[in-house]
């Protein structure tokens, strides 16, 4: 049953080597196996994506991924000092300051790959 399976995320790409480049150098992932044409990298706690080439990478209007962080603030300056640029929004009912929201129950910050994925780091806090 699906309910008792794990999901794994993919991540669609124009240009893999560009892509590579980005979530190597820039997010600071290691690739475990190159795979079917694209790249398996492991994250935390035993999760896994997948990136592929897709001719409809980038297309989404919403965010692909999160990755749930302990310190949302912390990853965002580690993110940044390895040049990776967080998206500003201020729109109703949500409003980032220096690239992070606050509300729902977390914060969160976005940014876009190389491939215009949007991702984003996320913290869950009590309310």
């Amino acid at each position: 049953m699906l309910k008792n399976s794990r999901i794994v995320p993919y991540i669609p790409v124009a240009d893999l080597d560009r892509a590579r480049k980005f979530y190597e150098e820039e997010i600071g992932l290691k690739p475990r196996e190159v795979y079917a044409g694209g790249v398996i990298y492991d994250c935390g706690g035993g999760s896994w994506v997948f990136m592929y080439p897709s001719p409809g990478a980038g297309t989404s209007k919403a965010s692909t991924a999160f990755w749930d962080v302990e310190n949302v603030e912390a990853e965002v300056a580690e993110l940044r000092s390895r040049g990776v640029v967080f998206e500003e929004y201020d729109m109703p009912g949500l409003k980032t300051v220096d690239g992070i929201a606050t509300g729902g129950g977390a914060k969160t910050a976005w940014f876009k790959d190389s491939e215009g994925n949007i991702m984003a780091i996320a913290q869950k806090y009590d309310k």
